[in-house]
């Protein structure tokens, strides 16, 4: 798959301008991120972020479609020899729309005011600053199609997601404490959901097509 991919950079191909809009999703999945944790967690006035975060989330929709019907096209120009590749960047934009999905979710505490456990809320705002690099490195790595740096991508998202599992928990076992514990396990949940299409969309550089989107099954924990 990393080979493929790869190849496309160099062809002049109608598939090298999905890439691109691909990596933009991928900005603004990390865009729309920022936007929804730093209201829920930094204090940002829910009603200035409110439209941008819309917005963005409809782009990363626009593009989702545009790269369907680009990719419909293409298979059918192309015919066989690149139908495989174009399923798998099916599966992966699909990945993408979901990380702006997640990030609308962690916005939906905000609206609701909730209050956070103050220990968790700080914990919270640590995973936020990693998962936000992590995700930034996501598009850095697909431009590239960097695979060593795909490994350790993998690596650190399987740690975050373990963590995550662990605060979830920890936190439903939980009967003391201020602040809604549920809304403080809902922000582990969404925040892992997030890493775990991240880590699916990096999976395409080391990992052959049959093995797409295996991160995202059940582990045992």
């Amino acid at each position: 798959m990393f080979e493929w991919l790869k190849a496309l950079r160099s062809q002049p191909s109608g598939l090298q301008d999905i890439m691109q809009f691909f990596e933009q999703m991928l900005e603004d999945g990390r865009h729309a991120f920022d936007l929804a944790a730093n209201a829920l967690l930094g204090g940002t006035d829910p009603e200035v972020i409110k439209e941008d975060l819309w917005a963005t989330d409809k782009r990363i929709n626009r593009n989702e479609r545009r790269i369907r019907r680009m990719l419909i096209t293409h298979a059918a120009v192309h015919g066989r020899t690149e139908f495989p590749v174009c399923l798998a960047l099916m599966s992966l934009v699909k990945d993408a729309e979901r990380i702006g999905d997640y990030a609308k979710n962690l916005f939906d505490l905000v609206r609701l005011g909730v209050a956070l456990p103050e220990a968790a809320r700080k914990d919270l705002i640590t995973l936020k600053d990693t998962i936000s690099k992590l995700l930034a490195k996501a598009r850095n790595i697909y431009e590239s199609q960097d695979e060593e740096g795909a490994k350790d991508f993998l690596a650190e998202c399987d740690r975050l997601e373990d963590y995550c599992d662990a605060q979830v928990d920890a936190l439903l076992l939980s009967e003391t404490g201020g602040g809604s514990v549920a809304a403080a396990a809902l922000a582990y949940r969404y925040q892992k959901r997030i890493v775990s299409h991240a880590m699916n969309i990096i999976t395409s550089v080391v990992m052959p097509l049959d093995r797409l989107d295996y991160y995202d099954e059940p582990r045992e924990r």
